[in-house]
Parts: structure tokens; C-alpha cells; sequence
């Protein structure tokens, strides 16, 4: 009985409490979610609003050395011998690459010729007037439809593959035909370096590998720590004396002794998060002049590292995922705004700034993004996503022409032989 007087009383209490919007509980509520609209923050991070710095600032190139090779384990080019763009001399054409919106890839480049491949991994060489002298395929029909996408090696007369479905083999350069083929553990997502009687390649579990050249036997493995997504970035390496140093998909830099792949150092550059958002992050390829390690990321962050020791040496804000080229004491990048930037080498200072999308309306250039680029003698070649390319003057920074190469994506520009080339989807391009 004293439990039933007990629940009629609760009823009455709690019809009794209004539990309308004009309720004092109700209004209390109100005002504390009023009071948050009006709750402002005062420490927020704002996003950089990038101006040209010393624009008018003539740089003085007269002294610097034009390479000729553009083969380089340490990813530095610098000024390559090329100074026109006069007309399209050539085009080596292949069936469209699928299933890709960049064309992240290089051919091999012949001093008679060319050498690339398509959609099916059937790998094509020819001649300096864009004719084939072979094509030759080494998969499985199963292995065809999975679209293998392919990273060149030239050793000697010998052409090493690695491809995104952990196949990897060499080919003779002359014939085409097969020296050896073996399967890996995971596909293969880097570019591929060589040093003495070994190759070095990093999969998408970022682990790096070295292989034989003279069959394939794998010699030894390093496994950085990996990331739970896919990223859709080709990881980076270079070789510098006796150490093997990449980058993996979550941002670690980690150098390695190229005989015995025991690890020598390594610098974690994004916190533990970014594990779980890698796909969001993109890196440049590293690039060495021997002493120093330079790279830079979208998260508008651009390192020097000590070689031997890891150390960062400096950070400067640079949001860029374009490899970077290195001449003298200079260091040049494109933004992913668009805008070039002269570094000094030795401490990280911005030297210059100028803005090499000026001849965009403003709402057009949120959808242009910069590719890559290639140093000439005194000129930056710049591609885009929009199929343009852009020349612009070393010395003053400003942009001298556009060119239209391309209807949509196409690769960085490359230069061999005086030659400027490009890739499209279905075509490779020569300029003179």
C-alpha cells in the first residue's frame, strides 16, 4: 500500500513539472546553448595568406654548373641543358593508362630513343622517331587485368622493373626478352634506386627491400612502422655514401646501412595522428646534396636534415608536395598555390617569392594545382593539373609563357638530350 502512494505521488510530482520549452529547466538550457554561439575563440590556428616577397629581386645564376646526367641516387638535379621551348618535336604514343588520375611515372630515356609502358604492363621501346623497335609483355593474362603500373631502373643494358603488384624482373634492353622475374610479398610503391650489385624498393607495408641485380634474391629488409590506409604517394629514396634514406606513407625519414640494412637513425616529422590520416598527406621526394636532406609536405612544412645524423637543421613554412631542386646555395619550390620560392640552402630563409599564377582569375586558381617542375639553364618549367605548362624566368621569377600541353592530368616535365618531354595519358610528348 505505502509503495502504491509512493508511485501515485511520483506521478503527480512529475505531471506537475512542466517540461515545456518556457520551463525554468528548459530555459536554463536555452541560455547555455545561446551563450555558446555567442563563445568566440582567440587562439586559433589561421591560414596563411601567402604574398610575393621581394619580387622585383634579380638573382645572380651567371656562375652555376648545367648538369648533364639525369640519373642522380640523390634525387638532385639542379639546372639540366635545355633553353627553349620552340615546337613539339615529337610523340611516342601508347594505350591509355587506366584506373589512375596522375602519371606519376618516368620513362627510360636512350640516347636513341625511349622506353615506357601501357595500360596492360606491356612494355614498349623506340626509336628517336617515335618508332617501336620492340614491345614485349611479361605477364600472366590474370596479371594483365590487374592494370600493372611500372617503375623504371637502367643498369647497363639490363632494365630493371618494380610494379604495383609485387612483381619485379629485369629485361634486356636491346631484345626486350626476360633475365629473370620473381614475385614480392607486397606491391611496390617507390621509385628504384641502385648501388654496386644491389637495388633498393619500398612496398606499400613500407618496408625496404634490397634485391641482387644479377637475380632477384632479396638481400635483406627494413620495416618502418606502417599506416592503416593506402596512401595513393609514391614513397622516396635516396642513396648518400653508405646509407640508404627513405620516407614512408606516415612521414618517418629513416636511413639505413646499405650493406646490412641496420637502421642508422630516424626522425617521426607528424605526431602519432597522422597514422590514421595519411591519405591526406602528401610529401615531396627527398632530395641530397650530400651534406643535407631536403623535402616538404602540405602541411606547410619544409625540412633540412643532417645526412649523417638526422637532425633537423631547419623548418620554414612552405606548403609544397612538389620535389624541390637544389643549385648552389639555392633552393627552389613551387607552393601548391602556385608560387615560387628561393630558399637559401644554409639556413632556411626565403630569399624570393613571386606568384606564378597571376595570369589566373582568382576563382580558377583554386582548382589549379602545380604537378611538377625541371630547372633548364635560366628557366622553371612548371606543369599543372589544368594541362598547361608554365615557363617562368629563374632570374626575376616571372612567368615569360603558358603553354597548352595536355586536355587533362599529365606527369612533371623532363628534360634529356636538350629535349623537353612530357607525359599524357595515351601519349609522351618532345618539345625541342
Amino acid at each position: 500500500m505505502i509503495r502504491l502512494i509512493l508511485l501515485i505521488f511520483a506521478l503527480f510530482f512529475l505531471s506537475n513539472c512542466s517540461i515545456s520549452e518556457t520551463s525554468r529547466i528548459w530555459n536554463d538550457k536555452e541560455e547555455k546553448i545561446e551563450n555558446q554561439k555567442n563563445i568566440k575563440k582567440l587562439f586559433t590556428k589561421q591560414k596563411k595568406i601567402i604574398k610575393e616577397l621581394n619580387p622585383k629581386l634579380k638573382l645572380d645564376l651567371s656562375k652555376i654548373k648545367i648538369n648533364e646526367s639525369i640519373i642522380n641516387n640523390q634525387n638532385n638535379l639542379g639546372a639540366l641543358n635545355y633553353n627553349g621551348l620552340n615546337k613539339k618535336n615529337g610523340t611516342y604514343k601508347f594505350s591509355k593508362i587506366e584506373d589512375t588520375n596522375q602519371l606519376n611515372y618516368k620513362p627510360i630515356f636512350l640516347n636513341d630513343g625511349l622506353i615506357f609502358f601501357d595500360r596492360k604492363g606491356t612494355i614498349t621501346r623506340y626509336d628517336k622517331n617515335s618508332k617501336i623497335i620492340w614491345k614485349k609483355n611479361h605477364y600472366k593474362k590474370s596479371e594483365k587485368k590487374l592494370k600493372p603500373k611500372l617503375y623504371f631502373l637502367q643498369h647497363d643494358q639490363d632494365l630493371l622493373i618494380a610494379d604495383n603488384i609485387a612483381k619485379y624482373y629485369s629485361i634486356n634492353i636491346k631484345s626486350g626478352e626476360l633475365n629473370w622475374s620473381n614475385n614480392g610479398d607486397y606491391s611496390f610503391n617507390s621509385e628504384v634506386k641502385k648501388d654496386g650489385n644491389k637495388f633498393f624498393v619500398i612496398d606499400y607495408k613500407n618496408t625496404l627491400r634490397s634485391f641482387s641485380l644479377n637475380d632477384g634474391t632479396e638481400l635483406w629488409n627494413f620495416q618502418s612502422e606502417d599506416s592503416f590506409v593506402m596512401s595513393d604517394t609514391k614513397n622516396s629514396l635516396i642513396i648518400v655514401d653508405n646509407l640508404v634514406i627513405f620516407n614512408n606513407s606516415i612521414a618517418d625519414i629513416t636511413a639505413v646501412d646499405k650493406e646490412t640494412g641496420l637502421i642508422a637513425w630516424q626522425l617521426p616529422t607528424q605526431s602519432s595522428n597522422i597514422i590514421n590520416e595519411s591519405y591526406n598527406l602528401k610529401t615531396s621526394k627527398l632530395v641530397s646534396d650530400g651534406r643535407s636532406i631536403f623535402f616538404s609536405n602540405n602541411k606547410g612544412e619544409f625540412y633540412s636534415i643532417d645526412v649523417k645524423t638526422g637532425v633537423t637543421n631547419w623548418i620554414n613554412e612552405v606548403n609544397s608536395n612538389i620535389t624541390p631542386s637544389v643549385i648552389e646555395n639555392l633552393i627552389f619550390t613551387v607552393s601548391n598555390e602556385g608560387y615560387l620560392y628561393v630558399l637559401e640552402k644554409k639556413n632556411g630563409n626565403i630569399i624570393r617569392i613571386t606568384n606564378l599564377y597571376n595570369n589566373y582569375k582568382v576563382k580558377k586558381r583554386k582548382n589549379i594545382n602545380p604537378i611538377g617542375f625541371v630547372l633548364g639553364n635560366t628557366n622553371l618549367y612548371l606543369t599543372n593539373n589544368d594541362g598547361k605548362m608554365i615557363i617562368a624566368d629563374l632570374i626575376t621569377g616571372k612567368t615569360n609563357d603558358t603553354v597548352k600541353v595536355s586536355n587533362n592530368f599529365m606527369s612533371e616535365p623532363f628534360i634529356f638530350n636538350k629535349s623537353l618531354f612530357i607525359i599524357r595519358n595515351g601519349s609522351i610528348v618532345q618539345y625541342n
